[in-house]
Formats: structure tokens, C-alpha cells, sequence
């Protein structure tokens, strides 16, 4: 679409609702008048340039946001986003979850888990004619082969750089393509977080919902070389010192005041269509929830609370416990919308619209039959996909199939590989496999496994696998029994438990593997061809979609302009700005949900068992009142955690929530409860962020965790 015509768009965009959209940087300068209107105070042209500040302090984590808040690498982010790294250095004797940590010194600091990164996008460049080249006479397959060869061969240009990765990321579907280049820092430290019961407090009861009394924050620290660059862990690097960072402010927000966030959203959905809609309401979420909480129900049936087994788990419990919670709310609010009848009226509405021009027709006028074609062809075997897409949550099977494909990538030009596996991956692929030894227990593999083998032999015999089933041992008469005694047997020949064992097949050949005795080798044998072919269909799919997605969203495009809505890409792990206010709202008739909590809601709430279990000393310290500097007249206590009008969603946990000066007044950690759908539509009324209030992190940091070290590198805004 002409750059011109986006340009529009965005502004027309401003008469309808302001606070939606995820805005990519370079959109900004359009937007001054109106940032400035509603309480920006700093240049809007600044947030568009990436190597200045604010946005060279915003970083990602690879699947959260994180900032610097110091002049020596100190990293904010939430407890969630590094629960990682806190659950690996955990033991039941040390556990660090529970208790807490803080490190007095640089030296006590410790590693995160392996494969921690800290990324700091320093260029987006658009790309879209390099990756289109030569390209769009293809179709299937062969184009999508096409656009990756030319993505890799941008990334690796991109790359020759030492210490930047890079990837090209898709907009609008295909119609646009950026090239995004961030400084990887490799070695990365646990600094601080605060208890559990203070970082995780109301646990997944309050997970989504609002009152809200989480102080879900930690630190981390980043580290270079000595001669500042990046490197992999020693113990004679140095902390980075970035070329800026946020000052933590001390007097916050208030009711109605203007916020943004810059961070890295994951994934939204607001132009699927309605086929897509439909299916994914319908059947995915509610599927997708049983099995999530099976899932939950298995780890916590097999590992006791407490044990080593435990704690090895608890990062994804958390994470199934999340999303279980979010495709409940997805159902629910589902099942009381007109989402689907819009969808429907607004395919309608474009098809009227493209109907009324022949040029629109001619352009336009078989996209959206040929779209569904492609979805429907999508979901013929869901059912079949999501049970072993959900088999990614075991260790052994994936981790066998993984140093297989790689035995097979590796014979192979590095250029001809395919992503994940080329020669810039090894470093990510060797921390996964480190890592292992303490996400895996073998009981609870093997039961969440047993589970899913299950519900794959009852599958229709048309859906099955034929070197799957033949790699279990599944035939007609397979019962429980025979998968149980299959299972036995494959867990206790394997040695792939081992890490060095793990690490030296990253090193041997095909013809090695298919030698190999260990169960879960020749698992990975027997299935690759069979593997490789369902790869090469759903390329096949994607290449077809990848043609016509981008058709259907220049239309979509257009079409918005002309009714002057906003115009923005769907959330693709990017960088992006949003802008809001301080605000309640009313999550049902009768209700009103005010913008802020207060430490005294902490000892409402409280009864000494988990969640609900605050730190003694801190229970102790709000009776007395002892509120310091970070008290907040208008709610006569000290702010825990307060509601925006913030358009966010998945992976801008961790963003930091900026005034008007761009000074951190809150680190964004969830939605409300109301707000979860809003991945496939902003709702004015409902859609709220919930942020930990910048007061409440610094007077736990001050008053029970004395964390004196790092609020003394900190710049700290009175």
C-alpha cells in the first residue's frame, strides 16, 4: 500500500478511538498533535528513532519486555518474565521462588537460565521490495521457500556483524515486510525478585481479574566484554552501560493521566475472518483449555508439591494455568458477543464496497473465497495437529526429533537449512539442550505423554500417522496398558536424560543416529520422512496463504481508511507504541472498578496461605502505615497496581508504562479479565491494562526487601 495512503489512514484514525492500536515506531511523527494533546510531553519524532531515548531503553527478552533503569545494565521486567531463571536457580533447599532473592553485589549475582538473551533494536528497516524480488510469479511451496531464501539472505547480511541477530518480520499479512536488527547481549544475570508471595500474590485466582495486589517485578542485569561488546558468559565481563535509560518515577500517575507503553506484543487477531473466528472460538479455545488443563492436572497429580520434580515445573504450570484462565475468558466473552455476526457484516460490508468498482473488483474480487478455501484446508486435521502440537510440552520425544533434524540440517550449506538450524541458531540450540536438566523429570514426562498417546489412539484410523503409530507400537488393540508398558520401556532405556549425552549427538551424523539403540532415537528415525512430508504440505498451505492474505488485507486497508478507522498491524512480536490514560471501568452493571488498589487491599485479601500468604513484615509495615515517600493522597495509601486504557496483549509484560517526560511510572503485567478478548477487538468500555505501580516496587524495595544497592543506581524521579 502507498506509504501515503497509511499515513492517512493513521490520522483519520484519531477521529474514531485513540487508545487503540499497536503502532509501530516509525508511525509516530504522524500522531504528534494528538500525543501531544493528550499529555506527551516529550518530541513524538523521538519515539520513532530507536537508538535514542526513550526506545533504545525499551529491550526484549524474546518473549517479554524489559527496560534499563540504570547507567550500569540493571534490567527491570516482571517476576513472571523472569520466572525462568528464578525457578533454575531454585532447589528445595534454596528456593528461591519462595523466598526471594537480592544480590548485594555484582558478584552475587546470578546466571539466568541458559539461552538468556537481552535484545536492543537499534534499526527497522522496511524491506518489502528485497523480499518480494523475483518472488510473486511463484505459488506453494516454491514461494514460500522463495520468501525465506530472501529473508536469510537479508538476515545474513544483517548478521556479519558480530553480536547482532536479526529476523524479518511480516506485516499486514505479507503486504509488508521490516527488517529488524537488535544487539543480542548474551550474558545476562539475576539481580533481584522479590518473594513469591509478593511477585506472584493471588496467584492464578487473580490472574486476569481486578482488585489486583501483585507485585510482579524483578531485576536482571546485563553483561558485556571489556570492550563492551557482547559476549557469552565469563566471570571478567563487565556491566553494559546503555546509551540510555528510564528514570523510575517516585510520584506516579493519576486518575485520568496520560501513559504509553513501547514493548514487544506477541500475537493479535483483529482481521481474521469470520471462518477463522468461528473455528477458533468454537472449537480451538475450548479444545485447547481441556487439554491445557489436564495438562496442569497431571504435573501436580505426579510431582508433589515442594519436591525437585516440583519446582522443575513451575514455570509451566504457570504458563498453562495462564492461558487456561485466557481461553476460558475467551469462550465466555464469546458466547455474549456479536463477534462473530460482525465479522460476518463487516465481509459483507467489503464485499459491497469492492462490488461497487470494477478496478476493486478486478483486484480484489475473488480474495476472500480464495482465503477460505485455504482456512478450511487448514483445519482438516485440527484435531489430530493440536494433540501433537500440545506432545511439545513432553522433553524426550521433541528433544530426540530436534538433534535429528539437525543431524540432517547440517549436511547441508547453511544457507540451505532450514531456520532454527543454521549455524546463528547453534548457541540458542546448545541452551536448550543445557537447560533440559532442570525443566525434566521423567515421571512427569512420561505421564503427560501417556495422556496425549491416549487421546491420539482414539483419533478416527484416517487421521493417524502411519510411522507414529508404528513407532509406539499402536495397533487396533491398543489399550492402556500396551501404551503404558511401551512408555516404560522407552523411559527407562534412554539416555537422553543426560545432558552431556544430549550435547555430543548435536555432533553425530544421520548414519549415527540410525545405529542408535535409545528408544527415543529410533522414534526420531522411524518418523522423520514422515515428519518431512506433513512439513512440506503445510509449506505448500502457507505459500498459498502468503499470497492471499496480503491481497485480503489491502483491501481490508483500504476499505478502513475510507471509514476513517484505525489502521494498524496485527501484533507480530515487534516493537510497538501504544498510548492511553489512567482509567477505571464498569465490568458489569452495578459495578465500578476504580483505577488504583492500595497496600491496605493486601491485608484485606491476606490469609497466611498461598496465594494469599504476604511476608509477615509487610503485613506488619501497612498496619502501621509506614507509607515513606511513596504515598498517594487522593486513595490515602500507598498505589499497588492501577488500570489503563493501554491496547496490549501478550509479551508486553514487563513494558515499562512511561509518562508524558517518558519516565517509568509502572511495568505492565496483564489485562482484566474483560480485556482478553481484546486480541481480536479493542473494546473501548472494557479494555483495560494492569500495571504494577512504580511506588509500590520501590517501597518494597526500600522497606522490606531493602534493596538499597540498586535503588541507590537507580534515578530516581521525587
Amino acid at each position: 500500500m502507498k506509504k501515503w495512503l497509511l499515513t492517512a489512514a493513521i490520522a483519520a484514525s484519531f477521529t474514531a478511538q485513540a487508545d487503540e492500536g499497536m503502532w509501530q515506531p516509525h508511525q509516530l511523527p504522524a500522531m504528534a498533535d494528538m500525543l501531544k494533546q493528550k499529555g506527551l510531553e516529550i518530541d513524538a519524532k523521538s519515539i520513532s528513532k530507536l537508538t535514542e531515548f526513550p526506545m533504545n531503553a525499551v529491550i526484549s527478552l524474546g518473549g517479554c519486555t524489559a527496560s534499563f533503569v540504570s547507567p550500569k545494565g540493571l534490567v527491570v521486567t516482571n517476576h513472571h518474565c523472569a520466572y525462568g531463571s528464578i525457578q533454575y536457580n531454585s532447589t528445595p533447599e534454596n528456593n528461591l521462588l519462595k523466598e526471594g532473592f537480592l544480590a548485594k553485589t555484582y558478584a552475587d549475582e546470578l546466571p539466568a537460565t541458559p539461552g538468556s538473551r537481552i535484545y536492543v533494536t537499534e534499526a527497522v528497516t522496511n524491506v518489502t521490495d528485497q523480499i518480494k524480488s523475483g518472488q510473486m510469479a511463484k505459488v506453494g511451496n516454491e514461494f514460500y521457500k522463495g520468501i525465506e531464501q530472501q529473508e536469510k539472505a537479508l538476515v545474513a547480511e544483517c548478521e556479519a556483524e558480530d553480536g547482532y541477530r536479526c529476523q524479518v518480520y511480516s506485516f499486514h499479512g505479507g503486504l509488508e515486510y521490516y527488517l529488524v536488527k537488535q544487539m543480542e547481549i548474551r550474558d545476562v544475570r539475576l539481580a533481584y525478585n522479590p518473594a513469591g508471595s509478593v511477585g506472584k500474590y493471588g496467584g492464578d485466582i487473580d490472574n486476569w481479574m481486578w482488585p489486583r495486589h501483585t507485585g510482579d517485578y524483578s531485576f536482571y542485569r546485563a553483561y558485556v566484554g571489556k570492550d563492551g561488546k557482547p559476549a557469552d558468559f565469563s566471570e571478567d565481563n563487565i556491566p553494559y552501560e546503555p546509551k540510555s535509560f528510564l528514570k523510575v518515577s517516585a510520584k506516579g500517575v493519576s486518575e485520568g493521566d496520560f501513559v504509553m507503553v513501547a514493548g514487544y506484543p506477541g500475537r493479535t487477531n483483529r482481521y481474521r475472518t469470520a471462518d477463522e473466528v468461528e473455528n477458533q472460538f468454537e472449537w480451538a479455545y475450548p479444545e485447547g483449555k481441556v487439554l491445557r488443563e489436564r495438562l496442569i492436572e497431571i504435573i501436580k497429580d505426579t510431582a508433589p508439591e515442594g519436591s525437585d520434580e516440583r519446582i522443575k515445573y513451575e514455570s509451566a504450570l504457570a504458563g498453562l494455568a495462564n492461558y487456561a484462565k485466557n481461553f476460558t475468558s475467551m469462550i465466555e466473552f464469546y458466547g455474549k458477543s456479536t463477534m462473530l455476526d460482525d465479522r460476518k457484516a463487516t465481509e459483507q460490508n467489503l464485499a459491497k464496497w469492492i462490488n461497487e468498482d470494477d478496478k476493486r473488483v478486478e483486484k480484489y474480487g475473488e480474495t476472500l473465497t480464495q482465503l477460505n478455501k485455504l482456512i478450511e484446508q487448514s483445519q482438516a486435521h485440527q484435531e489430530r495437529d493440536m494433540i501433537l502440537g500440545y506432545m511439545g510440552y513432553t522433553t524426550m520425544m521433541t528433544t530426540a526429533s530436534r538433534l535429528y533434524r539437525l543431524a540432517h540440517e547440517k549436511a547441508l550449506p547453511d544457507m540451505e537449512r532450514e531456520p532454527g538450524y543454521q549455524q546463528r541458531d547453534m548457541t540458542r540450540f546448545t541452551s536448550s539442550m543445557e537447560r533440559i536438566d532442570r525443566r525434566y523429570a521423567a515421571s512427569v514426562d512420561k505421564a503427560i505423554l501417556f495422556d496425549l498417546l491416549k487421546r491420539y489412539v482414539a483419533l478416527p484410523a484416517d487421521q493417524r500417522l502411519k510411522d507414529f503409530d508404528k513407532a509406539f507400537g499402536i495397533h487396533k488393540k491398543s489399550d492402556d496398558a500396551t501404551i503404558q508398558k511401551v512408555l516404560d520401556k522407552m523411559y527407562a532405556k534412554t539416555e537422553l536424560a543426560d545432558k552431556a549425552t544430549r550435547l555430543a549427538w548435536m555432533d553425530k551424523s544421520v548414519a549415527e543416529f540410525k545405529k542408535s539403540n535409545d528408544p527415543f532415537i529410533k522414534f526420531a528415525v522411524s518418523t522423520y520422512d514422515e515428519t518431512m512430508a506433513r512439513e512440506t504440505q503445510a509449506k505448500q498451505l502457507a505459500g498459498d496463504l502468503m499470497k492471499v492474505r496480503p491481497q485480503y488485507m489491502d483491501a481490508i486497508i483500504a476499505y478502513n481508511h475510507q471509514l476513517g478507522k484505525p489502521v494498524y498491524a496485527d501484533a507480530n512480536s515487534s516493537l510497538r507504541v501504544t498510548i492511553g490514560n489512567v482509567k477505571g471501568y464498569a465490568p458489569q452493571d452495578g459495578l465500578v472498578a476504580v483505577p488504583f488498589t492500595r497496600l491496605e487491599g493486601i491485608l484485606a485479601k491476606d490469609t497466611g496461605e498461598d496465594p494469599f500468604d504476604a511476608p509477615a513484615k509487610q503485613l506488619e509495615l501497612i498496619k502501621q502505615k509506614q507509607y515513606g515517600d511513596y504515598y498517594m493522597k487522593s486513595i490515602d495509601s500507598v498505589p499497588v497496581n492501577f488500570l489503563s486504557t493501554l491496547d496490549t496483549t501478550g509479551g508486553n509484560s514487563g513494558s515499562p508504562t512511561l509518562n508524558g517526560r517518558a519516565e517509568l511510572v509502572g511495568l505492565l503485567f496483564d489485562g482484566v479479565y474483560e480485556s482478553i478478548i481484546g486480541d481480536w477487538g479493542y473494546d473501548p468500555q472494557t479494555n483495560r491494562s494492569i500495571q504494577v505501580d512504580s511506588r509500590y516496587m520501590l517501597w518494597v524495595m526500600e522497606h522490606l526487601d531493602h534493596a538499597d544497592n540498586l535503588l541507590a543506581e537507580m534515578e530516581i524521579v521525587k
